[in-house]
């Protein structure tokens, strides 16, 4: 079942979660979509001490995420496709054990995920997949009639993802009603 079948964004109020996966901030940020109104429910940060051992820092994410998950009980779920150059691959690998958490948390709650690549993500937002992360943070800030850019950038980033997720299925409905 395609995520676009689950919930009808346009006749009502819609959670997304998005998350930007990391091992020492995970950010996260719920939006609540009604038609075409969107607005920013919260945005945050769960937070790893470095110096923990890999197996605790993995449980804090994955409490984090589920207490967020239990408050504000999102329809969809939103993430950032996993992207790590060549030189970096121990990056990619401690990045997975993050997005593990996320994808875990997502199954054990009933809650349907989807993954978007960062220029997905960057084109759904400014037109350019290339975009700065200055331009995101200001298309976040403009989207959601913030006073100020989200902090920190972790939450912010979360936010693209959530508004990516959006903007994609929204697009898709709205094309397939005509």
């Amino acid at each position: 079942m395609a995520v676009s079948d689950v919930v009808d964004i346009q006749s009502e109020n819609l959670i997304i979660l998005g998350i930007d996966p990391g091992l020492n901030n995970t950010g996260y940020g719920v939006i609540s979509v009604c038609g075409d109104e969107v607005t920013l429910v919260e945005a945050g940060v769960v937070k790893t001490n470095p110096r923990d051992e890999m197996a605790s820092r993995l449980n804090e994410i994955y409490c984090g995420l589920g207490s967020v998950i239990r408050e504000f009980n999102p329809e969809l779920m939103a993430v950032e496709d996993l992207y790590s150059h060549f030189g970096h691959p121990k990056t990619a690998i401690i990045m997975g054990h993050a997005r593990a958490m996320v994808f875990l948390q997502s199954a054990q709650c009933g809650v349907p995920i989807e993954t978007y690549a960062a220029t997905k993500v960057k084109s759904a937002l400014t037109g350019n997949g290339r975009a700065s992360k200055e331009q995101m943070q200001l298309m976040v800030k403009t989207r959601l009639k913030l006073d100020r850019v989200p902090k920190p950038a972790d939450a912010a980033d979360a936010l693209a993802v959530a508004l990516c997720h959006w903007h994609t299925h929204f697009q898709l409905q709205k094309t397939a009603m005509f």
